[in-house]
């Protein structure tokens, strides 16, 4: 990883907050459940819509502070299997989000190095949902840099419950014998696959639950809560997260 300071522009630099975090102690893989767009909206006496406008124009400010400080991994939980039960036209227009968001912005997370993936499942998404995305994941899959992940149409349960599936598969059929399954194994047959499990779980608006997100990755994972909604999740209070995380001793069930 490049010199720290070389990660900031100059205004960044000056933050205090920026100034405060340790070069050496950085997250390899932040995850974070983006939560409050609707009540955001609501207190303002706008359509629930408006905030997850507001809410999507948030994940690239996040994207550009993590990448600044040498992230790797950054899963933003975009959308989860069972947010379909919302009402038909929030989801019609949380589907349509990726065709405004990235044609606005891959340019910029092109120039940053960014490479965008995506965790979920492909089935039952609109093709014009896809097609944006594909799109995306196409133009930066030479990049290097920090891994913009989001999660979309995924849940955790699901998720694991297909790891079974395939895994009891591969042990009947002979690919997989009863004796290499560990963890390590297991791992492999989840969506998440080869990325890292997090380091750090942010979780906005003030709830205080991991709601069906990455349940086996977040094993050992640092949790750390907001009341703050996600539209109002600033770069210092991303910084403050990571400070928060760097405070901490991650002992593994050890001493």
């Amino acid at each position: 990883m490049m010199p720290f300071k070389k990660w900031f522009g100059s205004k960044a630099q000056n933050d205090e907050w920026v100034e405060r975090i340790d070069a050496d102690n950085i997250p390899n893989h932040v995850a974070v459940i983006m939560d409050g767009n609707g009540r955001w909206a609501q207190k303002r006496g706008l359509p629930r819509i408006a905030g997850h406008h507001s809410g999507m124009k948030n994940v690239k400010k996040i994207t550009m502070a993590a990448n600044a400080i040498g992230i790797n991994v950054l899963t933003m939980y975009a959308f989860s299997t069972e947010n379909w039960k919302r009402p038909k036209e929030e989801v019609e227009y949380l589907m349509k989000l990726p065709l405004e968001f990235f044609p606005k912005e891959i340019d910029e997370l092109i120039a940053n190095n960014v490479q965008i993936r995506m965790t979920g499942w492909q089935e039952g998404l609109p093709n014009y949902t896809l097609e944006a995305i594909q799109k995306a994941i196409e133009q930066t899959k030479n990049n290097t840099g920090l891994i913009l992940n989001f999660a979309l149409n995924y849940g955790s349960r699901r998720e694991m419950l297909s790891g079974v599936k395939k895994l009891a598969e591969d042990v009947a059929s002979g690919k997989v014998t009863l004796d290499e399954v560990d963890e390590s194994k297991f791992g492999q047959y989840l969506l998440t696959y080869p990325l890292p499990d997090p380091d750090l779980l942010i979780r906005t608006s003030g709830e205080l639950r991991i709601s069906n997100f990455l349940m086996w990755q977040l094993a050992y994972s640092e949790l750390w809560f907001t009341d703050l909604c996600w539209p109002d999740f600033t770069e210092r209070h991303f910084y403050e997260a990571i400070q928060e995380y760097q405070r901490r001793a991650r002992r593994y069930g050890g001493l």
